[in-house]
């Protein structure tokens, strides 16, 4: 459940109820269910205009309880429904409009239901709810639209190795993430081929993972091997928050 951050409902300034807080803490709210979100997504999202913060004089962005549980409202259409962003700013358009928002549920080979079909449809006055499970896999149609690329751009990411198909085919949540964070890098002139450092350092750092826990694998014990998966998940955070946590020392920047 998505934490409130400022103790009371807010639209874009500060009400009796609550205050508004830095993007900071914004973070911290939303990586409770959204590990993977980032400062710069936030900020991606900001410049793409589906979220408005306030701005003190100085520049620092403030955001009311509104503006939280709308980016969680983005974020989970994205994972969820793998929704292009232009199609989310319209459910979010229709949702202030006191309208209902209907979503294709996705079918169990990843692909979108037919709209028309009552089973294949989630009618929602809210957050969006789903009749069917996600899919585990996207097919390459779906991966492009959910990302808005085209095939000649996911075939370059293939080539350098940010991207692969699952065996017998289709993507996993994770590439979905990749290909999103790929794209939002393309837009700052980073071309995949740049990115291949990165995809080197991420292979090095799943390696050290994989030396640690492979011993806790090998184990007998079914209880240490699911140690072993704990321990895994665990390491790969670490993992990530250093490597932010690096690149921002490195960078000389701090959380706005």
């Amino acid at each position: 459940m998505l934490r409130n951050p400022t103790g009371g409902a807010g639209n874009g300034t500060a009400g009796s109820a609550g205050r508004l807080v830095s993007i900071g803490t914004v973070l911290t709210t939303l990586r409770d269910e959204f590990p993977e979100v980032t400062i710069s997504k936030i900020r991606f999202l900001e410049a793409e205009g589906l979220v408005e913060p306030r701005r003190t004089p100085s520049g620092y962005r403030k955001f009311s309880t509104e503006d939280v549980e709308r980016l969680a409202r983005i974020l989970r259409l994205q994972r969820d429904h793998y929704l292009p962003l232009k199609v989310i700013r319209e459910q979010l358009d229709a949702l202030a409009r006191g309208e209902q928002i209907r979503i294709p549920a996705p079918t169990a080979h990843g692909d979108a239901a037919d709209p028309s079909h009552p089973a294949g449809v989630a009618a929602v006055p809210g957050d969006p709810v789903q009749e069917r499970p996600p899919a585990a896999r996207v097919g390459r149609a779906e991966l492009l639209a959910a990302v808005g690329v085209d095939e000649e751009q996911l075939v370059e990411w293939e080539s350098y190795g940010l991207l692969a198909e699952v065996p017998g085919g289709g993507f996993d949540a994770d590439a979905v993430t990749v290909a999103r964070l790929v794209a939002d890098l393309g837009r700052f002139g980073l071309e995949p081929r740049h990115l291949r450092a990165m995809k080197a350092a991420a292979d090095r750092e799943a390696g050290l993972v994989e030396q640690v826990v492979a011993p806790l694998r090998r184990h007998r014990n079914p209880q240490t091997r699911a140690h072993a998966e704990a321990t895994m998940k665990e390491l790969a955070g670490l993992s990530v928050r250093l490597h932010e946590a690096l690149v921002q020392t490195a960078l000389g920047v701090r959380l706005r």
